[in-house]
């Protein structure tokens, strides 16, 4: 069984005043990776800025 069928069986079993809480950790977590995606996407521009506002990238990308 792999994770995905072990963590539905799981589900099934909790009881249904508890779902509501099941799926708010779930949004959590859905929420925890965007922002940890965003905190990597801005990280990596302020280090890749110094190429990116060089006079030589905007003329490779002019003919474009």
């Amino acid at each position: 069984m792999n994770k995905k069928e072990l963590l539905l069986s799981e589900i099934e079993q909790v009881p249904e005043p508890l779902l509501s809480e099941v799926l708010d950790f779930v949004h959590f977590l859905k929420t925890k990776i965007i922002k940890e995606r965003m905190d990597t996407a801005i990280a990596s521009e302020s280090s890749l800025k110094k190429d990116w506002l060089k006079l030589e990238e905007d003329e490779a990308w002019q003919g474009l």
